[in-house]
């Protein structure tokens, strides 16, 4: 008998998570608000599954296999019933985090992990709202999450070393190598992005370099695979300026105070390769 584990988002970071977790064997439980972004997030799914297929990184077989554990629902209190884990892939907002943790706190029982995939939000103040807030951790995975191999594994005020422990555990399973934090702004990657990806887009904002330029630089100068505004086009325009705004509330830090270049291209939806363009222009694929 398999292991279960729900993903409350269907979203790009939500389907991620799902897919590893299927891979690794457990049955997966993706919650959504709407059919079709779970058709959508499971219909993600099974193309990459397919891509790792053809290039036989994987069987046909095992693909296969993979696919048939994921389920999706609308019905979050039928999504988590058997679940070991319950891991949060919604909107990085914080009040919309605590309103899935207010209901998934009343709907799991006590044994029942409430793993949170913020990126930068105190996993204290996402736990505040639950009776038991001992269960409750940040699993920060990072785009795309098949790929990438960090989980910051953030322990809250009151996160219990077995739940940690646990967590530990389960994230190992996933494959992937799990960084162990205390609860602080930005945990340790975002601590540092944040100001690196504000620092691009003033720089762009004022100037003083290209979108281009700054990417060539960092990639030959700092040997990164890509450069700041590819990763934010990777990963969404909008998710990093809620990321760096967080940050901003959070700390008070001028560095992270958003560059007023964010607001211009959310308002044009240049939000990155999700809409066709970002810093730089993606052709849609049909």
């Amino acid at each position: 008998m398999h292991h279960k584990v729900t993903v409350i988002g269907a979203g790009t970071m939500g389907s991620g998570i799902a897919q590893i977790a299927a891979e690794a064997g457990f049955d997966v439980t993706v919650v959504d608000t709407d059919q079709k972004f779970i058709d959508r997030g499971i219909g993600g799914i099974g193309k990459f599954l397919e891509r790792k297929a053809a290039k036989g990184t994987i069987s046909k077989e095992q693909m296969d296999q993979s696919f048939s554990r994921l389920k999706g629902t609308t019905d979050m209190k039928a999504g988590v019933e058997g679940a070991v884990m319950v891991v949060e892939a919604v909107f990085e907002k914080l009040e919309i985090k605590k309103d899935v943790f207010m209901k998934l706190d009343s709907l799991c029982p006590a044994e029942v992990i409430l793993a949170s995939n913020t990126s930068t939000l105190s996993i204290t103040e996402i736990a505040s709202v639950t009776k038991n807030p001992g269960r409750v951790i940040g699993t920060h995975y990072f785009s795309p999450v098949p790929l990438m191999k960090l989980v910051e594994v953030i322990r809250g005020g009151k996160t219990t070393d077995a739940v940690a422990e646990k967590t530990v555990g389960l994230c190992k399973q996933f494959g992937k190598t799990p960084i162990v934090v205390q609860d602080i702004p930005g945990f340790i990657v975002n601590r540092f992005l944040c100001l690196l990806y504000n620092e691009a887009a003033n720089m762009i904002n004022n100037g003083a370099a290209s979108a281009e330029a700054i990417d060539q630089a960092m990639k030959l100068g700092c040997n990164w695979p890509m450069g700041p505004n590819e990763i934010m086009d990777l990963a969404g325009v909008d998710v990093c300026y809620f990321a760096i705004d967080a940050m901003y509330q959070m700390t008070g830090h001028e560095g992270y105070k958003p560059s007023p270049l964010f607001k211009k291209m959310l308002d044009q939806n240049l939000l990155g390769r999700k809409t066709g363009r970002g810093f730089y222009g993606y052709e849609k694929k049909a």
